[in-house]
């Protein structure tokens, strides 16, 4: 074992002083749950001079990255006949909110398959809610 980890006074290393000055100068939002499969919309800010407005990118969420304040996601959409990805810092003070619209059935948790995939095989199954109501 380090020797300076083995004295009784806790010791801080590096990382772990780090990760707490993120937790303190970083401030991220409570937005819902989602994951890779997820249709989602996210309203983001965008600043043209003095201006401010808020642009909706909606699409699938293909996949999500690294943990705390440096955690991304990436979402797909088509624009015409073109696929159009972005990705979003979840910290980042521009994305506004993030609403879920479906969520998608998938097995993995990255889904970069769905790139190459168009028409009829480019769905993805709804995820079935399991309601009281029966």
């Amino acid at each position: 074992m380090h020797p300076d980890l083995r004295s009784d006074k806790k010791k801080y290393r590096v990382m772990d002083i780090i990760k707490e000055l993120q937790n303190e100068l970083v401030e991220v939002k409570n937005f819902p749950n989602f994951k890779s499969g997820d249709t989602v919309t996210v309203s983001y800010k965008i600043k043209e001079g003095a201006k401010e407005r808020i642009q909706q990118f909606q699409g699938v969420v293909l996949q999500r990255r690294g943990t705390g304040a440096t955690e991304t996601f990436t979402v797909r959409k088509m624009s015409g006949n073109v696929g159009v990805e972005r990705i979003f810092p979840i910290a980042s003070p521009f994305v506004d909110q993030i609403v879920v619209n479906k969520k998608g059935a998938v097995r993995r948790a990255r889904i970069f398959y769905f790139r190459e995939r168009t028409g009829k095989s480019a769905r993805i199954k709804e995820k079935r809610s399991f309601s009281a109501a029966k």
